[in-house]
């Protein structure tokens, strides 16, 4: 693993299998460092060789997937890669947004069928489950990452006094649309399946659809506002 000082922070580069690169920005989960991860990644994205064949940002953590075959035999892949990477993080500033400008206001059922945890959310934080709502819809998120299923967006923002542990026995199925807590993280399932999160409402939003373009309504870097509809406690 080789490390790169650059201002705002540390890079750290490490191969990831035969065909990828994995650069780190520290340990910390928090709104700047996956702020970083965003800016780097558009700045590469604008950038982008031939060798280049994906970009696949996460919390703390940017992985470059690259063509081996793409380089000529003498060639050494993850060097050419690390050394392209530090090169434009060092000729930009890493505070700079990723340019994912757009705010989605998505509107949510709070409570009822549809947040059947609303009510334990409240009791942990020991507040009222209209106070809950008021909270979890005040602030304003952004797309750190996206994983566990096809669109399911990891949300950072959630107003720490609503933290609450996921479920000690996951369900083993919530409807599309749930929107849930699940520790200091808050999400949204785009499809149904099991889930361990505390489930407190729901959005008719469709998160991911095979025929759109991009299929992912939300994509990494983007900021989102849920609004509360008629009927939350």
């Amino acid at each position: 693993m080789s490390r790169h000082h650059a201002r705002g922070g540390e890079l750290q580069f490490e191969a990831l299998g035969d065909a990828a690169l994995l650069v780190r920005f520290g340990d910390r989960v928090d709104v700047e460092s996956n702020r970083m991860v965003h800016a780097l990644a558009a700045a590469l994205a604008a950038q982008r060789p031939a060798w280049l064949v994906d970009l696949v940002p996460a919390y703390a953590s940017l992985g470059l997937y690259y063509d081996p075959h793409a380089f000529a035999a003498a060639d050494d892949p993850l060097r050419i890669a690390t050394e392209w990477v530090r090169a434009r993080w060092s000729g930009m500033s890493s505070t700079r947004d990723s340019g994912h400008a757009g705010l989605l206001e998505i509107p949510v059922r709070y409570g009822g069928e549809g947040g059947p945890d609303l009510d334990a959310v409240a009791a942990h934080a020991g507040l009222s489950p209209r106070e809950v709502v008021a909270r979890h819809a005040a602030v304003e998120y952004r797309v750190a990452m996206l994983g566990f299923a096809p669109g399911f967006p990891y949300l950072l923002g959630l107003d720490p006094s609503l933290a609450t542990p996921r479920l000690a026995q996951p369900r083993a199925r919530v409807e599309a649309g749930s929107v849930a807590i699940g520790g200091a993280q808050t999400g949204i399932y785009p499809r149904p399946g099991a889930a361990g999160w505390r489930v407190i409402g729901r959005t008719d939003v469709v998160l991911f659809d095979p025929a759109r373009e991009p299929a992912s309504l939300l994509q990494p870097g983007d900021r989102v506002r849920f609004v509360p509809q008629d009927g939350a406690p």
